[in-house]
């Protein structure tokens, strides 16, 4: 998942090499591991130690006026130990029976609702049962299911429906085992309205669907084991443009052209990708652009990634969200987290590879200004976490009795990240790029625990040095607060030029002064975050009038202009942010300008009506973290 931060980046890649070394899609495990690299996930009630979901097969209808999907799911179970029962997880899912595969009842109960976890499905298992079909139908406000008017999409005609798994709310539309370290192979028969088409995170094996008398049914099928949060569905009137020989954008009609220009260089990515950290081991890696109600930059799912629209900004400027949700296909999808507790190993490590992935693109100097906004990010997270005692800022965070959610800051990103940069500071890229790869390759299609990793690191890296040991600090950048003070702090020419265009504008120069013509949006970024809480109404207007910023339509910079303008109370910004807010759905921008608003006097009123307006376009993960804000 693209952290709360985006780095937005402007767009001009280099031609790369061809891939190296591609692999094929058998190209993995037979099963899940069974090894040291499995802890106790507390946010699922499975017991995979004595019986583990290893496939499921997914039959469902997507049915828009009750907003429900229903039909069946079959369940191939891995049992250890003779074990009767397996365990499952739901949430708010009606189960409506479980059969063997031939037909016969299975006894089954779910256990007491819980509000973080949901409920239990226990179901006892025949002595020679592999597979297990539940009939169930997920509920109109499942958790992980955005149902959308069709006033609510680009094309005003048609309804929307995108699923969005991460943490724990793939059990609230399919009843499996939903932790990140039981991995499964799935396979699914999705049926929808005529006029509409399904698109999931693997191979189609019918790409426009096979016609019949409850509509269009699409089927598909993915081979490599995933974690359930991966497994994603999206369907509503959806268009297709290939982009290179494996990658491609799905949009609705009306944002095809736009989206296929943003993305134009994406095969480019996905080569120079496999230069850096190794061959793609997806099949393919196409890009499926959702409504603006997304509450995230993007998320990872397999051969799909989901992004927001918000990253269509004409001049393909914010499309490092594509680098960051690349990267997952290897720290992520490939090596994943075994618990949420473990999340900083899916993003801390993607946010490196991000970073190494552009300075491969665009140079060391645009890495170095992305380096430094993510250093500033995470200062400031740390701040807003309550300073560098808040536990909060630990990477292997405690999340005893909480939603995994809470732990998904810029900590697990930006210090997690920071940890791997003083690795390869410390024992220098010609010697560390070999290990990132082969750490890739080590533990591909398994869970990792902060445990394993730290073991890794000293089998395969580390190599007995206790000296060296010692001055990493490992133990404390991963089990204490704050950030260590070996973290490399660090800097960019480009940006100190910017800083001197803050000074000069600050000590009276006009903006027209601003030698701003040739500015990246780090760059913009930077001059952003740089000015002072209060600016004087001249300034402010100088700035728009100059600029444009209030009409600015990267997202970035309008993000960081508005936040300016609550705390300046500059009027003329006011319709602009009515209308971000209403029109987006990203929980990134959504927080931090409703907190801004609540922390004014006049803004109180502002965002409870702005919110009541915008609520019903937000997606669940977004007003789960908003409705505290406003409402409480």
């Amino acid at each position: 998942m693209v952290r709360r931060r985006f780095l937005a980046i402007a767009i001009a890649l280099a031609a790369t090499s061809g891939a190296c070394g591609r692999t094929t899609q058998e190209d993995r495990p037979a099963q899940p591991p069974t090894s040291t690299t499995e802890e106790r996930d507390i946010h699922s009630s499975a017991r995979p130690h004595e019986a583990r979901v290893t496939h499921v097969a997914l039959d469902l209808a997507a049915d828009f006026t009750a907003k429900t999907l229903s039909g069946r799911t079959t369940l191939t179970i891995e049992r250890t130990g003779g074990a009767s029962q397996v365990v499952l997880d739901t949430r708010d899912l009606v189960i409506q029976g479980v059969t063997a595969p031939d037909g016969a009842p299975l006894k089954f109960a779910l256990g007491a609702k819980d509000a973080i976890l949901g409920q239990p499905l226990t179901v006892d298992l025949p002595a020679d049962a592999k597979d297990i079909v539940i009939a169930y139908r997920t509920s109109p406000d499942a958790a992980a299911l955005q149902w959308l008017a069709p006033s609510q999409t680009a094309g005003k005609k048609h309804p929307y429906l995108y699923s969005q798994g991460q943490a724990i709310l793939t059990r609230t539309w399919i009843p499996t085992q939903d932790s990140p370290g039981i991995r499964q192979t799935y396979s699914a028969r999705i049926t929808v309205p005529r006029e509409l088409r399904a698109v999931m995170s693997a191979e189609q094996l019918t790409p426009d669907g096979v016609e019949g008398p409850g509509g269009r049914t699409f089927e598909f099928k993915l081979t490599q084991p995933v974690p359930p949060y991966l497994i994603a569905l999206a369907v509503g009137d959806i268009a297709f443009r290939s982009l290179g020989p494996r990658t491609g954008v799905y949009t609705e009609p009306s944002v095809l052209d736009s989206a296929a220009f943003e993305f134009a260089d994406l095969e480019k990515m996905v080569s120079s990708a496999e230069t850096l950290i190794g061959p793609y081991r997806w099949g393919r890696y196409d890009l499926l652009v959702l409504p603006p109600s997304f509450p995230f930059g993007g998320m990872e799912n397999p051969r799909l990634t989901f992004a927001t629209p918000t990253v269509l900004a004409g001049d393909r400027s914010l499309v490092s969200l594509v680098a960051h949700e690349l990267a997952h296909s290897w720290s992520g999808n490939l090596v994943t987290n075994a618990t949420w507790r473990d999340f900083w190993l899916n993003e801390g490590v993607t946010t490196y590879v991000e970073l190494r992935l552009m300075e491969a693109l665009y140079g060391p100097e645009r890495a170095a200004m992305l380096n430094v906004l993510a250093r500033r990010s995470l200062e400031a997270e740390i701040t807003r976490l309550g300073g560098p005692t808040a536990p909060d800022t630990v990477l292997h965070i405690d999340l005893t009795g909480r939603d995994p959610d809470d732990g998904m800051t810029e900590i697990p990103y930006e210090k997690g990240a920071a940890l791997l940069k003083l690795l390869e500071q410390t024992f220098g890229r010609a010697r560390f790029d070999p290990y990132l790869r082969s750490y890739f390759d080590r533990h591909a299609f398994q869970p990792i625990t902060t445990e394993a990793f730290l073991a890794d690191l000293r089998a395969n890296l580390i190599a007995g040095d206790a000296a060296l040991e010692q001055k990493l600090k490992l133990e404390e950048w991963l089990y204490k607060p704050g950030l260590p003070d070996n973290s490399p702090v660090p800097k960019s020419d480009a940006l100190q030029r910017v800083d001197e265009q803050v000074k000069r504008f600050l000590g009276g120069g006009r903006a027209g002064e601003i030698m701003a013509d040739a500015w990246t949006t780090q760059e913009w970024q930077h001059f952003l975050e740089s000015l002072p809480e209060t600016l004087t109404p001249a300034q402010l207007g100088d700035l728009d009038r100059t600029f444009g910023l209030t009409k600015r339509g990267n997202s970035e910079v309008r993000f960081l202009w508005l936040r300016i303008g609550i705390r300046n109370r500059y009027e003329p910004a006011m319709p602009a942010l009515e209308q971000f807010l209403t029109t987006q759905g990203r929980r990134k921008f959504l927080r931090p300008l409703y907190e801004d608003l609540m922390k004014t006097d006049w803004g109180k009123a502002e965002a409870k009506r702005i919110y009541a307006r915008a609520r019903p376009l937000y997606h669940a993960v977004a007003t789960s973290t908003l409705d505290p804000i406003v409402q409480g």
